[in-house]
């Protein structure tokens, strides 16, 4: 699966971008969407902000600032992956 993505990664972001796209799933609903690498990349940020922020092991204002503004680029990108997904 090779999906790539006319959508770009913002300066900000400090995750891997993957080379491929996959399948992810809603840690809750167990719902599944397919995303490009792009967007996969991205979702990847912000589960793993989310879980160490549950963790209480990056829980500072920037940490929460850069979930907000992974949250924020979802929205903007892929609203149906985010409302899938992440919402």
């Amino acid at each position: 699966m090779n999906i790539k993505s006319k959508n770009k990664l913002p300066k900000w972001f400090n995750g891997e971008l993957y080379k491929e796209g996959g399948i992810a799933r809603n840690r809750f609903s167990g719902e599944e969407y397919k995303l490009n690498n792009v967007e996969l990349s991205m979702y990847d940020f912000v589960m793993g902000a989310t879980v160490a922020m549950e963790m209480g092991i990056f829980n500072t204002p920037h940490h929460i600032q850069e979930l907000r503004k992974g949250l924020d680029w979802f929205r903007q990108h892929n609203a149906e992956a985010y409302m899938v997904l992440l919402d």
